[in-house]
């Protein structure tokens, strides 16, 4: 058995909140690098959040974070001990897609924060695990681990005056965010666990496994995504079966269901269609877009069951059907993009922004791509689909359900109980007639209106608004179509109005 407790909900700082957050008087949707500290602690002693992520990946981060709250939260955190009973869980910047400025002063974080800590008399390192974004192999995983070693060890040598030494070893979770990479991830964990033992002379006990929601939309789409999902929780705990090691899955997901659909009114949809996942992330319009009330009690809800609910399990001849599934929809999905994208570049520009983002892409960041396509971030891709009435969940769905067999179907169906109801409330969010204006400048748009025309043949949902903020969702969205092309304060102000209408930014 693991002896520490495993978080259950993880506080991110996804931008993708669409109302200021309930602790800033300002009310003021952004968030500042500077204001993330409050934001950290509020979320640990006001929604009783377990697990905070300190993010470093494309973005400012303050190296003084464990400073700052044991300077500010002394009393509270003796009570909640970091590293303990409540978890700062820093996402390192991947040295392999962008450059590695961050790193270093992330990982002396730790190492100060250490020292600190034991001046103050904790027993506990309130930092010992970190998140390797983008993971594709095995030995980037180790290289993080061998690289904080040696820092670690310089540091101790030449920088500590104490007799105690820095710990030279922290916990690495690796973050698999494509189809392909979610789908191998027992492959590169196996292969990690021998460089582990080969390198740290021990094998691990447990592993904490990140799959991303929102980045396996984006690149594949989101029949791939929900399917992907799945097959990469089932395949981890068979994984974990053969090796004789715990597995806890973390699962990155937002509110919008082409991000996942992890909302406070959706917590019996979560744990009905992504059963084994043992922490999820709350990410910011979760925590923020709602009634404070009903967020926390929601965030209870996921305390008391997530961890019991059992994991997803596929026969080999259902994993061979949905892995096929997943591939030829991300087909259906790619054809289409590729001809919608150019459309959509005045919404991606003029998007809102929530943080503190890097923007020097190429030099201290890096840009998404499908096809040699550069892409927004999956909020903003998100949220500028839905924001002209076109839920992106709809990008080759259609077509991929009509040519799978009867067979082929009663899987997947078996395997996406809330299929129907999900696009039930979809159908909701679609606005025809911005639709057909898009049609009239480029014919690639006819596609996602064959996709919504089969899903609505197949379920008998309604298509359109049902309620007065629906309505109000779908007048903004027409306003926005007919001036896309304009300027983009007025497209930003749109976006900022439709994203209160439906409770997330993206």
């Amino acid at each position: 058995m693991v002896d520490r407790k495993i978080p259950v909900t993880m506080g991110t700082q996804h931008p993708d909140n669409a109302n200021g957050p309930f602790w800033d008087v300002s009310n003021h949707p952004f968030i500042s690098a500077y204001n993330e500290t409050m934001e950290a602690y509020e979320n640990f002693s006001s929604l009783d959040v377990d697990e905070y992520m300190w993010d470093w990946e494309g973005k400012h981060a303050d190296a003084a974070v464990i400073d700052r709250l044991f300077s500010d939260q002394l009393e509270y955190f003796k009570a909640h001990q970091l590293g303990r009973d409540k978890f700062i869980t820093f996402r390192f910047p991947n040295i392999w897609e962008e450059r590695g400025y961050n790193l270093m002063q992330a990982m002396t974080a730790f190492l100060s924060s250490e020292d600190f800590a034991s001046d103050l008399g904790f027993e506990n390192r309130p930092l010992f695990e970190a998140i390797l974004p983008m993971a594709q192999r095995a030995d980037q995983i180790i290289e993080m681990q061998k690289l904080f070693k040696k820092l670690a060890e310089f540091k101790s040598e030449n920088f500590t005056t104490s007799s105690k030494a820095n710990t030279p070893y922290i916990e690495m979770i690796p973050l698999f965010e494509d189809f392909e990479t979610q789908l191998g991830a027992p492959e590169i964990l196996k292969e990690y666990l021998a460089l582990h033992e080969e390198t740290f002379g021990f094998r691990p006990k447990y592993m904490r496994v990140f799959l991303a929601g929102s980045d396996s939309a984006l690149s594949s789409g989101f029949m791939s995504s929900i399917s992907g999902n799945k097959l990469a929780i089932a395949r981890l705990y068979e994984f974990a079966e053969e090796e004789g090691i715990e597995i806890f899955p973390i699962v990155g997901m937002g509110s919008a269901i082409f991000r996942g659909g992890l909302s406070p009114r959706r917590i019996p949809r979560f744990f009905e269609e992504f059963g084994g996942v043992r922490t999820v992330t709350v990410q910011s319009a979760f925590r923020y877009d709602y009634p404070l009330v009903e967020v926390v009690n929601a965030i209870q809800d996921l305390q008391d069951h997530l961890q019991d609910v059992p994991a997803i399990s596929f026969t080999a001849e259902d994993k061979a059907v949905m892995i096929e599934i997943a591939r030829h929809s991300a087909e259906y999905y790619h054809e289409t993009l590729d001809n919608l994208v150019m459309d959509m570049q005045p919404l991606f520009k003029a998007f809102p922004k929530r943080r503190d983002r890097r923007q020097h892409v190429g030099v201290l960041g890096y840009s998404r791509q499908i096809d040699g396509i550069s892409l927004p971030r999956a909020i903003n891709f998100t949220g500028a689909f839905y924001s002209i009435g076109v839920p992106p969940e709809f990008i080759g769905f259609g077509r991929a359900l009509r040519d799978m067999d009867a067979q082929t179907r009663a899987v997947f169906e078996r395997h996406y109980p809330n299929l129907k109801a999900d696009f039930t409330e979809l159908a909701q969010y679609v606005n025809l007639d911005a639709l057909a204006i898009l049609e009239t400048g480029n014919s690639a748009w006819t596609s996602v209106r064959e996709d919504i025309e089969i899903l609505q043949a197949e379920f008998g949902f309604k298509v359109g608004p049902q309620t007065r903020e629906q309505e109000q969702h779908a007048q903004l969205a027409l306003q926005l179509v007919q001036i896309r092309e304009g300027a983009s304060v007025a497209i930003t102000a749109l976006i900022n109005r439709e994203a209160q209408l439906r409770h997330f930014l993206g």
